[in-house]
């Protein structure tokens, strides 16, 4: 009776509880929906912008009036359920600090050749993926390259001593490296929190990858992912440099001119045929040299090019005679184009003094304020303060620095190079540049958060158009209520009364889960929906098995109070045993998994014990009720001839074992043959690295047209499919994948909307809604850098191999046998190979599945279902053994494949029922997720009634396999 009490006051006391943390979902939601009705235009389409702009509105005000509480927005939004970029739109980064330029700092800008070239090689391995660190590949690469060198002798500077940095081996090198690496991304988190929260980001999450030199960012709800990226990758290098005028460096330039002329006339007349006369010679040759000819405006006026000439202007100064002839000059571009009078665009081109030691006038790290502000001409500018001792350089610089220009420089592009007029005393000064307002405030941010101790890269980069993350939240919720619904229905019709309360611990189970969420701060994505719709048909598998145990007691005419105790007595080990293993697989993907993958792990660890929870306590507190009100119970647990359905199968697993391994031989066979013919799966870019977009059309395209065309415009293979709908098509390119600039991003970019418009031919468009007529629009797109997809797959092997040898010793612990955790390994091993080899096959036949992280998620929550029939199944043998250390006899296995092929049919029914609503109904973002559930739980149920039950003939009747 005590228990009783302490179950139902807990019960009430979660309830409660997980209605309080929903309400600000509620609330939250409800303040969403008026968001969109006052962005929303006359024709119903919604204007995303207007709606992240009123949204920041409401931030500080207050929404939530709870029992006299009241709750401005932020605050019911940092404690309503988060929704992930995949279901709102928003922008995934990761950013991985580039340490060479930190560890020139810490030798002091060494000009060892050795110190240099080791610094570039240790940086291109770790592109690689090499498993050892930065700090390792670098020490190794420098002694094989100056055998003769000591590596402790650059590092051993006065600087570094004050630092308390001693030297006295190679591992002291390694070790300060690690330390400095590790200081500067800490302190890269807070300068990128400190520059996010500056421009005003909602919940941005960002956090830490440990082990990984990286950072990830989180940002829902942004619409303006090129701002993004400028204040995320602008190192925030502040610098002031005195601009060399012409008149300075004229012969010199002149000399340069004559020797590129020189050199540009020798390589022409090379070409030329011998019998030319000298007159038409002269007139091929050029007048003047590529400098001068490309340049737009006089040599006098100063330097200027065109945008698309920069690249091949820095080439030429790159030169090694160019830069011996102007030894004293370092050339840097202007920040912005400017419009000449002919309307065409140019870019000036600076000369900037450089001192033999190479140091700016003034460095940055003097400004103590920015901010964006109006100029003389109401123009928008940054204003700057600095300290006592920044005021009292810049005072002396300027002061002998009157009729002459200073550059300053922000990342190496000069925003403005402003004519001293006067001394400047009082250390204020200011930065105009043709700014915008946002680009005046981003500038701001960046020098009043100070710049990053090292360069931080994008290699990986997702955005989701709002649109789609709308479809993605509608698609959500269609397939957890169908889902839901089926399973609520079936419960009905095949337990009866049973059913009933079943149902009520899983509605129960439902509100458990989405309130943890909530309060554990835990993000809900698409995969993590994907993860409840799963918990809701396995939620079921506990009440089967209890179930199916107290049928089994009143087929021997046991009175049913007494059948429903026995029931739960003897489901107890069964339960405990197959919900462990899958939580097992849940900690491994939470542990190894990233983004939205951790989501899905999230819940369905969650979703583990809370459907524990609420299938053996909630329904127990239902049963009692009857049995303790009631002398006999009128309670029914199935309709009919129901339970007898599977129970005159007498089909004998053990003889016909060897037909089952030959059924699955054959088919891996096969999917191996179709691998073979196919070259593979379809890898998405998070293994193998590229970049991928979501492309709407206004009309159907044929996939395969585009996909023989793209591949020729790239002139290496594109993948092309379907997006839900023929005009929806995602276009995934490994062109460039090695490189991480983001002039590449763009120049992919653009090389995908140049191929596209010569194709359709249709026109871009920049719009969140469905593209006008004779369009296309990107909706989504994604970046991942070959390190990262290195990464995941090593994560991916590691987290396969973890979840098999965890299951392994667990089992074979867990029955006091090796023959069962041997058993069920090769049963797993199976699994995994036959939904590989399902996927090659159903490419053969056209349906082209992609293989990406979320597949890894897929497979290993495979393996956690398939271990849990498993265990259940092994669980009846242990019960049957007289002699737990005799070998195992082979009729007691069959017998329990009998006994519990009902439960075992059942719970993967029911989980068919809600994955087949997700594959169906999903969307295309978990249509390969999906499938791969469809297939696991299929050949799950059949491996664990026809190879994981039947090996143990063939592993069990050795006595010396057995734990003594």
């Amino acid at each position: 009776m005590r228990s009783k009490n302490i179950v139902l006051s807990l019960t009430i006391i979660t309830f409660l509880l997980s209605i309080y943390y929903l309400s600000f979902t509620f609330v939250d939601y409800r303040v969403q929906r008026h968001a969109e009705q006052q962005a929303m235009d006359a024709e119903g389409k919604v204007d995303f912008d207007k709606k992240q702009h009123y949204l920041m509105e409401q931030w500080k005000k207050p929404v939530y009036n709870l029992l006299g509480a009241t709750y401005t927005y932020e605050e019911v939004k940092e404690r309503s359920c988060k929704l992930g970029l995949d279901l709102q739109g928003g922008m995934h980064v990761t950013m991985e600090l580039s340490p060479v330029e930190l560890v020139k700092g810490l030798a002091s800008y060494h000009r060892d050749p050795s110190f240099v070239e080791a610094l570039q090689w240790a940086q291109r391995e770790r592109e690689k993926g090499a498993p050892a660190s930065f700090s390792k590949l670098f020490v190794e690469a420098y002694k094989r390259m100056a055998p003769e060198g000591d590596i402790r002798d650059i590092f051993a500077t006065a600087t570094n001593r004050a630092r308390a940095y001693t030297f006295s081996s190679e591992q002291d090198v390694i070790r300060a490296i690690d330390q400095e690496i590790a200081n500067a991304l800490d302190r890269s988190l807070t300068i990128v929190r400190s520059r996010l929260d500056r421009f005003g980001a909602s919940q941005p999450n960002i956090q830490q990858l440990p082990g990984t030199g990286r950072i990830q960012i989180d940002l829902p709800g942004v619409t303006s992912p090129e701002r993004v990226r400028k204040l995320l990758q602008g190192v925030g290098q502040l610098r002031f440099w005195e601009v060399a005028e012409v008149e300075e460096y004229g012969p010199q330039w002149e000399a340069v001119n004559n020797f590129l002329l020189d050199e540009e006339k020798k390589a022409l007349e090379a070409t030329l045929p011998k019998d030319i006369t000298e007159e038409e010679k002269a007139q091929r040759m050029p007048k003047q040299s590529m400098l001068q000819r490309l340049s737009k405006c006089p040599f006098s006026s100063g330097l200027a090019y065109a945008p698309q000439d920069m690249d091949q202007i820095e080439a030429i100064l790159r030169k090694e005679k160019v830069k011996s002839l102007l030894p004293q000059i370092t050339w840097m571009w202007e920040k912005k184009e400017h419009t000449l009078k002919d309307g065409t665009q140019a870019v000036t081109l600076y000369a900037i003094k450089q001192s033999k030691e190479q140091k700016p006038l003034l460095e940055g790290d003097i400004i103590t304020h920015a901010t964006q502000n109006l100029g003389e001409a109401n123009e928008p500018c940054v204003s700057m303060r600095m300290n006592s001792k920044g005021a009292q350089i810049w005072k002396r610089i300027t002061a002998n620095n009157i009729g002459k220009r200073i550059a300053i420089v922000l990342d190496n592009r000069v925003y403005s190079a402003p004519m001293v007029q006067q001394e400047i005393p009082n250390g204020y000064s200011q930065i105009s540049g043709s700014f915008t307002v946002e680009e005046a405030k981003d500038l701001a941010s960046i020098l009043q958060t100070g710049s990053l101790p090292a360069p931080l890269k994008m290699v990986e980069e997702v955005i989701m158009g709002p649109s789609l993350g709308k479809m993605a939240q509608t698609q959500g919720l269609v397939t957890t209520a169908l889902g839901l619904g089926l399973v609520l229905l079936f419960m009905i019709v095949y337990y009866a009364k049973g059913g009933i309360i079943a149902n009520i611990a899983l509605l129960f189970n439902l509100l458990f889960i989405v309130s943890v969420l909530a309060q554990l701060d835990a993000t809900l994505t698409l995969p993590g929906i994907a993860g409840l719709v799963l918990t809701i048909g396995m939620s079921i598998d506990a009440n089967v098995l209890i179930f199916e145990r107290i049928r089994e007691e009143l087929a021997k005419k046991v009175h049913i109070k007494e059948a429903i105790i026995r029931g739960y007595e003897k489901s107890y080990s069964s339960i405990i045993d197959s919900n462990v293993t899958t939580f097992l697989t849940g900690v491994i993907l939470f542990y190894l998994g990233q983004g939205p993958v951790r989501s899905f792990a999230i819940i369905l660890m969650i979703g583990i014990i809370s459907s524990v929870f609420s299938s053996i306590f909630i329904t127990r507190l239902f049963f009692s009720f009857f049995i303790d009100g009631y002398r006999t119970p009128n309670l029914t647990f199935s309709y009919g001839k129901l339970p007898t359905l599977f129970k005159d199968i007498q089909i004998n697993f053990i003889k016909n074992r060897y037909r089952f391994y030959a059924f699955s031989l054959s088919f891996i066979a096969l999917g191996a043959f179709c691998f073979y013919q196919n070259k593979g799966l379809t890898l998405g870019v998070d293994f193998v690295g590229g970049r991928s977009y979501v492309v709407n059309f206004y009309k159907p395209m044929d996939s395969s047209f585009l996909k023989k065309e793209l591949s020729s415009s790239f002139e290496e293979s594109v993948e092309v499919r379907t997006y839900g709908t023929n005009s929806v098509m995602q276009i995934t390119t490994s062109y460039l994948s090695n490189e991480d600039a983001p002039e590449t991003d763009k120049k992919v970019k653009c090389k995908l909307v140049t191929a596209l418009k010569a194709l359709t031919p249709l026109e871009k468009t920049e719009t969140n809604q469905a593209p006008p007529k004779k369009s296309f629009s990107i909706i989504s797109s994604s970046k991942v850098g070959a390190t990262v997809a290195q990464d995941v797959q090593k994560s991916a092997k590691k987290a396969i191999a973890l979840a098999l040898f965890g299951i392994f010793l667990y089992v074979a612990l867990r029955f006091k046998k090796w023959a069962f955790g041997l058993a069920a390994v090769c049963a797993l091993i199976h699994d995994v190979l036959m939904v590989m080899a399902g996927f090659s096959i159903a490419r053969t036949f056209g349906y082209n599945y992609e293989v990406n992280e979320v597949f890894l998620a897929a497979m290993l929550t495979v393996i956690g279902y398939s271990i849990n029939d498993t265990v259940v199944i092994f669980d009846r043998i242990r019960e049957k053994l007289i002699n737990k250390t005799a070998a195992v006899d082979i009729n007691v296995i069959n017998h329990s494949i009998r006994e519990t092929l009902s439960r075992t049919i059942i719970t993967s029914l029911t989980t068919l029922l809600a994955v087949s609503m997700l594959f169906f109904f999903g969307g295309e973002a978990l249509r390969s997720f999906s499938f791969a559930l469809l297939l696991g739980v299929l050949f799950g149920t059949y491996s664990s009634i026809c190879i994981a039950a039947p090996l143990m003939a063939d592993f069990g009747g050795k006595s010396s396999i057995l734990i003594k």
